[in-house]
């Protein structure tokens, strides 16, 4: 069964810039579409209480949210629901998380067992406050999860605040796939990501590839921000030379009133030149469109 309101409607109440287009709260035809309102959503939502689990499809108001619910699948949002930065683009609350929980790895193995889930996808809040910044917590959950050799896993990881030793910690775990999002252009950073750094960021892809070249490495951008197809072009040529293999390339939604509102709706047909661009540049699977996120249809980018 399907609905064909919009899954999520930016609060955007105008465009801020965009050439040729006068201010309006309207969001272009692009981005509606049908939405799945049932499947194994009841399944989902009740593994998740019954493990007293988070996900950022719910914390951070992904668009995708329903849909992925649907098909029985979801992003587990891991080490707690308070991040310890406060990014301009995202709507995890932010301040003082609790401690860690050091039941919670098991909890989701459970809930992965009961939700029959072959391709798991695990990120987290940021945890500047713990030394190790989680890794040795995410280590723990990816080796326990990888007890069942039919289950690959993908980590979508913060930055550690540049700390090698805790990268180093989360790929001996033997992650299937290591996932950090560069999010923007370096312009754009002072006013999206002020408590990240670009350059660090990108030191951490760079390190991942050199030390596990086994192991795939991914990055997300958010597009309508503001940035300049130059910028893009660059960004991704710095990323693939970094050692990133896996691109992904969405439209930013502004998922409440206090956070940055959107610069511009970028066209379908701009995602399949930024695709088509990223192919030429050398990346080896890239998904581009207005509803991609970095774990939308991870599975089947990581196996496809």
């Amino acid at each position: 069964m399907y609905t064909n309101t919009v899954p999520q409607r930016s609060t955007q109440t105008g465009l801020e810039g965009a050439p040729g287009k006068r201010n309006s709260s309207r969001l272009p035809r692009w981005l509606y579409r049908k939405v799945p309102l049932k499947g194994k959503k009841e399944t989902v939502i009740h593994c998740l209480h019954e493990g007293a689990l988070h996900t950022v499809c719910e914390e951070a108001k992904c668009p995708n949210r329903c849909e992925c619910f649907a098909c029985g699948t979801a992003t587990f949002l891991i080490m707690g629901t308070i991040c310890t930065r406060n990014c301009a683009f995202c709507s995890i609350a932010h301040g003082t998380p609790q401690p860690l929980d050091p039941e919670e790895p098991e909890r989701l193995c459970e809930a992965v067992e009961k939700m029959g889930l072959s391709y798991v996808v695990i990120t987290t809040v940021t945890r500047d406050d713990l030394e190790d910044g989680g890794a040795g917590h995410i280590a723990k959950t990816i080796t326990l999860l990888k007890r069942n050799d039919t289950i690959r896993v993908e980590i979508l990881a913060s930055d550690f605040g540049g700390n090698m030793r805790a990268l180093a910690t989360v790929l001996e775990s033997r992650p299937d796939v290591f996932n950090h999002n560069i999010e923007t252009v370096p312009l754009r950073y002072p006013s999206v990501r002020p408590e990240a750094d670009y350059a660090r960021s990108l030191a951490l892809l760079r390190r991942a590839a050199h030390y596990s070249p086994e192991i795939p490495v991914k990055s997300g951008v958010m597009v309508g921000l503001g940035e300049t197809e130059k910028e893009i072009i660059s960004l991704m040529e710095e990323l693939h030379d970094a050692g990133v293999s896996i691109l992904t390339i969405g439209q930013y939604l502004q998922p409440g009133r206090n956070q940055v509102p959107v610069k511009e709706f970028i066209h379908p047909e701009q995602f399949q030149r930024y695709r088509n661009i990223a192919e030429e540049i050398g990346f080896l699977k890239v998904v581009s469109g207005p509803f991609v996120r970095s774990s939308y249809k991870a599975a089947e980018l990581a196996t496809g």
